[in-house]
């Protein structure tokens, strides 16, 4: 199956059939473009980290770039996990189930997925998951 070519200026909309073929490749690309920025910054810190341990001689300088170090670690670790769910995003669109709620199976709709392209439930959806965490937790 051949990708369709996305008109340069293309930016998907409400008005066009929902995932068209066109608007899936962009999403695609949009998350294959943010994969690769992830890694690329996860590919600088590992090379930052294996230049050397910290060799500052002033005790306070050497904290602070342990804390520099373990604040760094901690976003990479996050970014680990969201590139994780871009590559969920990226099988749901070979798949076919890409822009659809996991719950309710309704659109989850062009301007939720365009701030966050990994999203797998419709705001309502979200609302309502969110919702129960919180009654959950007040337990």
């Amino acid at each position: 199956m051949s990708s369709p070519i996305l008109p340069p200026d293309y930016r998907p909309s409400e008005d066009e059939p929902y995932m068209s073929p066109v608007m899936t490749e962009y999403f695609r690309q949009k998350l294959l473009q943010w994969r690769a920025e992830l890694l690329k910054e996860s590919t600088e810190t590992l090379v930052n980290l294996q230049d050397g341990g910290i060799q500052e001689p002033d005790i306070a300088d050497r904290a602070s770039a342990e804390t520099d170090r373990s604040l760094e670690l901690r976003t990479r670790d996050r970014e680990r996990k969201l590139i994780s769910k871009i590559d969920e995003a990226i099988e749901r669109i070979e798949l076919g189930e890409y822009g659809y709620c996991e719950e309710t199976g309704e659109p989850i709709g062009v301007r939720r997925l365009e701030a966050r392209p990994i999203a797998t439930l419709s705001v309502e959806a979200q609302e309502r998951h969110e919702r129960m965490e919180r009654t959950q937790r007040d337990d």
